[in-house]
């Protein structure tokens, strides 16, 4: 069910946003603007009704650091001088943001105070 949004997200990715988050000249915060408004919903979608297990967490995180280190890019060592990936550490404290899992559960739990209170 999860990964069936997963692969929806990422063709989202792939066919919108991927050749927009190749270029320089893009700004970060657009990029992410574009993450938040247009790839995030399609993986979302139906998320109440979701019971992630740990596999679809961890899917679903792997899919977030993706896009992540797609669009904050490369980074250059400052040992060797050679372009590296970002680490998860880098990418959580360059995001600012909680992390999708959280922003699922946080939202489930939003969901279930307005079904108990008004079902």
């Amino acid at each position: 069910m999860n990964s069936e949004y997963c692969v929806c997200g990422a063709y989202v990715y792939k066919t919108f946003g991927a050749e927009s988050f190749v270029f320089q000249v893009a700004i970060q915060k657009l990029k992410i603007k574009i993450y938040r408004t247009i790839i995030y919903p399609v993986v979302l979608y139906g998320y109440e009704i979701w019971s992630l297990t740990l596999r679809e967490e961890r899917r679903l995180r792997v899919f977030e650091n993706m896009v992540l280190r797609r669009i904050f890019g490369p980074r250059r060592d400052e040992v060797t001088g050679e372009w590296r990936k970002l680490h998860n550490e880098e990418l959580n404290d360059l995001y600012c943001s909680p992390n999708i899992v959280r922003v699922i559960k946080s939202r489930r739990i939003r969901w279930d105070g307005h079904v108990a209170m008004y079902g």
